[in-house]
């Protein structure tokens, strides 16, 4: 009975990392165009060239470039009648294009999207607030790059020239 239990076990370990693991079955290698935006465009870059280069498809010289921007906004909910709990809500948008240089199309354009909320104290001099925006920016960024990378996975890296 024991050594079903482990076999049991064993298998439903092996069912879980198979579907955890995360393979990059695109051989291309990608470049990154310049990023403008300040500190939130030098963040999206570093964080994408990290992505990129731990799965080993990040080559400064390939005909394959991301061109991308990043912009964040934000929006106030009052979420009860006494205005004891209000918050903040932190909409991140990632618009990338993949372009191929070679034969100079767009071979992928999307936008992609993240928010998160945020209690927030009501005075305008306390530090969390501000803290807490840059790292709710900081995180959504952070998963709008990995959600390009799982993207990609899926893109056809040549030009349609049909028609």
């Amino acid at each position: 009975m024991l050594r079903i239990k482990s076999l049991i076990l064993l298998l439903i370990s092996f069912i879980l990392f198979s579907c955890s693991k995360n393979f990059h079955h695109n051989d291309q290698k990608y470049s990154i165009a310049y990023i403008g935006g300040e500190y939130d465009g030098l963040l999206l870059k570093n964080f994408l060239t990290i992505q990129l280069n731990n799965l080993n498809i990040y080559d400064p010289s390939s005909n394959l470039e991301l061109q991308a921007s990043i912009s964040h906004s934000s929006n106030l909910y009052v979420t009860n009648i006494d205005n004891t709990s209000d918050r903040e809500n932190i909409n991140s948008s990632l618009l990338v294009k993949l372009k191929n240089n070679e034969e100079g199309c767009i071979i992928y354009n999307d936008e992609i999207t993240v928010s998160q909320f945020y209690v927030f104290a009501s005075a305008d001099r306390f530090l969390s607030n501000q803290k807490a925006v840059k790292k709710i920016k900081e995180d959504n960024t952070k998963e709008l790059v990995r959600k390009l990378v799982k993207n990609l996975n899926f893109v056809e890296t040549s030009c349609n020239k049909d028609g």
